[in-house]
């Protein structure tokens, strides 16, 4: 299905500014939706028949409550009506007003009442939402239903006016309080006349034991937060909403301990100071769960630093032991033992500034491959080259896969070229969503008579063929082409571990 926007540039001619303004709409509207216990419907013109009483429409946007049944379970977006088949829709942009129906309307064997609300934007109506209620399941009114569906209708006259949703001040939508979390209702003097049972429960977690009915909110809550810049600045934003200004979400810590996010709306109805809507959502559990993660996510990181460290050491004291030994095989041992432990060390180097654990293997082995010619052989004309991809690997398979390469192009470059001879080797990288295949292929003498993986006793094979079968899962082949030199083959599973 297509995005709001795709659907707007295909039906509609509205200028960016009012497409923009619709976005804003749909960024707000579950606000609206669970506090009318509905379904709302954004509906645009196909034609420019409207204000001469025609046309159709096509609904470019849902918003199903969460407080009450939907009244559409099935998708509605890209749906065409016609004027005759929902004429409040037309009635509602051509007059600039709210349009009920008088009487239920029946659709798939549900009943429901629908509502159209003309969409202002720059002194014109560019849109309508319909309000459609699923009037199947009887409600009782309650003080509840009543405070919700006070508070809805003065946010859907505020839309008529061109009010609300205001672009100043935007919030994270996605974060910010919602309904269900807890909604306080303010009259003009910034005295409580409503709040359910969730916002007394967060205000009761921030230390207020008797109920809010009554109360001035704004004195009430500084008195209660434990930051005193905090204390003004929620306090200030409650205010700044029964003056009419638009406020985005605030967060604070209160004497007892508990985290709140705040989010007030001002409530002007056609010009009318209403009050206004303070919306609040307890995050104490939330945030120490946060702070959590981040502690153990920093203990990880210093962990890979430490072992970076230590390795580095180990690699220091082998190249000291290497200085001090008369045996050129011993100098050789010790100086492919230093390039291992390096290349483990630089895996931890990457994992330490990591924050999710994943390595960029690519930039990875950009640093740790040369390392691997000049440990080969100090006079290697050996050429590598990289073609493809390894992407970001977990630090599950970095460490074990990076030793495989570096053995892998040692190998290569140790064997296939004798005596200094020029040649090269080139990587070629094959990744897709459950396998990665490298295949190292190199243009040198090629493999000896009768060679044999499974007998090779060379430490660097060995490491190798362990690694890819304990660790990587994957396995390991190598060939003599037909146009000469080796390739080492390796195949990896990625689906379970990327």
């Amino acid at each position: 299905m297509s995005t709001l926007a795709e659907l707007l540039a295909e039906n509609t001619r509205l200028s960016g500014e009012a497409a923009d303004h619709l976005q804003t709409v749909v960024a707000e509207w579950q606000l609206l939706a669970d506090l009318s216990f509905a379904d709302f419907l954004l509906w645009v013109s196909v034609t420019e028949e409207l204000h001469a009483g025609g046309g159709d429409f096509v609904c470019v946007s849902h918003a199903r409550p969460t407080t009450a049944p939907t009244a559409h379970p099935e998708d509605v977006v890209g749906t065409r009506f016609t004027v005759e088949e929902h004429p409040q829709l037309a009635k509602a942009m051509r007059e600039g007003r709210i349009c009920r129906e008088e009487d239920p309307h029946w659709y798939r064997d549900l009943p429901m009442r629908r509502e159209a609300v003309p969409v202002t934007f720059g002194g014109k109506v560019i849109a309508v939402l319909s309000r459609e209620t699923n009037l199947a399941q009887p409600r009782v009114p309650s003080p509840l239903e009543i405070a919700y569906l006070g508070s809805a209708g003065d946010l859907c006259q505020m839309i008529v006016d061109g009010t609300f949703p205001s672009r100043d001040n935007q919030t994270d939508t996605h974060t910010s309080p919602r309904v269900g979390d807890g909604l306080i209702r303010l009259d003009a003097a910034g005295t409580v006349v409503f709040a359910s049972p969730n916002g007394l429960s967060a205000y009761h977690r921030m230390g207020h034991e008797s109920d809010l009915v009554g109360t001035r909110l704004a004195p009430l809550t500084r008195s209660l937060i434990r930051d005193p810049f905090d204390a003004t600045e929620v306090s200030h934003r409650i205010i700044e909403a029964l003056d009419g200004k638009p406020s985005s979400r605030t967060e604070a810590d209160s004497r007892r301990g508990a985290v709140v996010l705040f989010r007030a709306l001002p409530l002007r109805p056609s010009g009318q100071a209403a009050g206004a809507l303070v919306l609040v959502r307890d995050v104490t559990e939330v945030k120490r769960r946060d702070r959590a993660l981040l502690s153990k996510d920093a203990t990880i990181r210093e962990i890979h630093h430490r072992v970076k460290n230590n390795l580095q050491t180990v690699a220091a004291l082998l190249r000291l032991q290497s200085r001090r030994t008369s045996s050129e095989e011993a100098r050789l041992a010790l100086a492919e033992s230093v390039r291992r432990v390096t290349s483990i060390a630089m895996v931890h180097e990457a994992l330490s500034i990591s924050v999710d654990e994943r390595v960029d293997l690519d930039q990875l082995l950009d640093n740790v491959l040369p390392m691997v010619g000049e440990v080969a052989t100090a006079e290697s004309r050996v050429s590598l080259s990289r073609t493809g991809s390894f992407g970001v690997v977990v630090a599950e398979i970095a460490t074990p896969l990076v030793m495989v390469l570096a053995e892998l192009v040692q190998n290569a470059i140790g064997h296939a070229f004798p005596d200094g001879r020029p040649g090269k080797v080139d990587l070629v990288v094959e990744r897709s969503a459950r396998w990665l295949d490298v295949v190292i292929r190199d243009n040198g003498r090629g493999l000896p008579s009768g060679f044999s993986l499974e007998r090779s006793d060379g430490l660097g094979l060995q490491i190798v063929r362990t690694l890819v079968e304990s660790e990587l899962r994957g396995s390991l082949s190598l060939r003599g082409p037909r146009s000469g030199g080796t390739e080492a083959a390796l195949r990896i599973p990625l689906s379970r571990r990327v």
